[in-house]
């Protein structure tokens, strides 16, 4: 259930950026799809490997090879797929914390969250 849960919302959030990227309504459906699905395989591995980066890592691999699927199904770029399907993966707490943590002057944090918000990014980029 919890997996159902995760996959409807980060499916509503990612048809709602690609609303905002302009993402033709023929692909809404489907970035949503892709959005979702790598949220709960982002979920499931974070489960399974307790590594927010590893996890992060496969699910952004799994939303590329999914859009590349779906780009060459409609014909259409794979962009109008994959950025808004890793919507869901970007560490916005991480940038949120390391920037509170500068603010606060508890630099030990801002290494901490930092270091994680790269590593993070990296494997969203990887």
């Amino acid at each position: 259930m919890e997996y159902i849960k995760n996959f409807f919302y980060a499916y509503i959030s990612t048809v709602g950026f690609a609303i905002i990227f302009n993402t033709p309504k023929s692909a809404l459906i489907k970035s949503g799809f892709i959005g979702g699905l790598g949220w709960v395989i982002y979920i499931f591995t974070g489960n399974l490997f307790n590594s927010v980066i590893f996890s992060t890592f496969v699910a952004s691999l799994s939303i590329a090879l999914i859009g590349e699927y779906f780009a060459i199904i409609d014909k259409n770029p794979i962009t109008i797929y994959i950025i808004p399907g890793i919507i869901p993966l970007v560490p916005g707490f991480g940038l949120y914390y390391t920037m509170l943590s500068i603010i606060e002057k508890q630099f030990d944090k801002v290494a901490e969250h930092g270091s994680e918000t790269l590593m993070i990014s990296i494997a969203i980029a990887g």
